[in-house]
């Protein structure tokens, strides 16, 4: 299988991903409008979004891991019904 060159990306994906670019920051403008505190989702989405600056490679894999729990051994029971998106380490 031939690899897409860097143009055909650009001109495949571009303004989808600009589309998401804009669905984001309009996310973190309306949260920074409303009241109440930060909690840490936002805080870990913050640090996340921090991995996409700058050429590096694996992005994908360092913002999975900025939400993912890095604990291996096993909770006991379950502390909230549903998952929340973010590890609250």
């Amino acid at each position: 299988m031939k690899r897409m060159t860097r143009q055909q990306v650009l001109d495949l994906y571009f303004l989808d991903a600009r589309s998401r670019l804009i669905d984001l920051a309009a996310f973190m403008d309306r949260l920074e409008r409303s009241a109440g505190k930060e909690d840490f989702r936002m805080k870990t989405f913050r640090r996340a979004v921090g991995e996409l600056i700058g050429v590096k490679r694996d992005r994908t894999k360092r913002v999975l891991l900025a939400f993912s729990d890095p604990t291996t051994k096993p909770i006991p029971a379950a502390t909230t019904k549903a998952a929340c998106g973010a590890w609250n380490g």
